[in-house]
């Protein structure tokens, strides 16, 4: 699947780094998407022409690994299980082709948008340094006593529409670690379109409609907190482990 999808990709037009800066949209509505991988080539032939894909370096298929904060309670993690609108989550995140890290911070509010706040860094910190709290502090508007809670890797395709203001991820090979415990989800493929709003018209989302997909809320970070931390209530993702389990199996 892999090959295939790969193939695919590289018969897109590409898109720089430099030239994506008109489609950054820090402040933004997320819609996303689980499939499985053999369900994504299906739809990937389906907008080949309505797209194109970010290339770094001649890489389409990137390496992303984070590094996610949270309290010594969990505070970012029962957030989102209790349901809070108001949600935050800090991280730092290193996109290995081009070799630059960043600290990272992403808070949704209570209409579902979702705000990116980032500053450059030179490489993963376990211990965070004064700036980087005062940076937290700074966007937050709280004072956390932050501190690693879990790692995460997978590979990321990027495209951008070629007539909207609308890009999409696809999250491919996710694995989550800390210390000894570890899990992945190779069949696993998670779409995540970018919008200024939920535009239903978006190619990739009409295509998606057609195989019976339809949006379906997940948050990566909590997914793997539950597998890491088996001591985590997660009454709330019960059913969306049992969807992932299902898709993946």
């Amino acid at each position: 699947m892999k090959q295939q999808i790969a193939q695919i990709v590289n018969n897109l037009d590409p898109i720089s780094l430099n030239e994506m800066d008109g489609v950054s949209l820090m402040k933004r509505t997320d819609t996303k998407f689980i499939i499985h991988q053999q369900q994504l080539i299906e739809v990937l032939k389906t907008i080949t022409n309505q797209y194109k894909v970010l290339e770094i370096n001649k890489n389409r298929l990137l390496t992303y690994s984070s590094l996610y904060f949270d309290t010594e309670n969990k505070k970012f993690y029962h957030d989102h299980h209790n349901g809070k609108v108001n949600r935050t989550k800090v991280r730092m995140r290193k996109y290995m082709e081009s070799n630059s890290c960043f600290l990272e911070i992403k808070q949704k509010d209570g209409k579902g948008k979702t705000t990116k706040s980032r500053i450059q860094i030179k490489d993963f910190e376990t211990e965070l340094s004064q700036n980087l709290v005062e940076f937290i502090n700074s966007k937050t508007s709280e004072k956390f006593n932050l501190k690693p809670s879990i790692w995460n890797k997978f590979d990321r395709i990027t495209l951008v529409n070629k007539h909207a203001m609308e890009r999409l991820t696809i999250d491919l090979n996710l694995e989550f670690n800390m210390e000894t415990s570890s899990k992945s989800y190779k069949n696993l493929a998670i779409i995540e379109v970018k919008q200024q709003r939920f535009d239903r018209t978006s190619p990739v989302v009409k295509s998606l409609k057609k195989i019976g997909i339809n949006p379906y809320s997940m948050s990566k970070y909590c997914i793997g907190m539950t597998n890491i931390y088996p001591e985590l209530k997660y009454n709330r993702f019960k059913r969306k482990i049992i969807k992932i389990n299902k898709i993946t199996a």
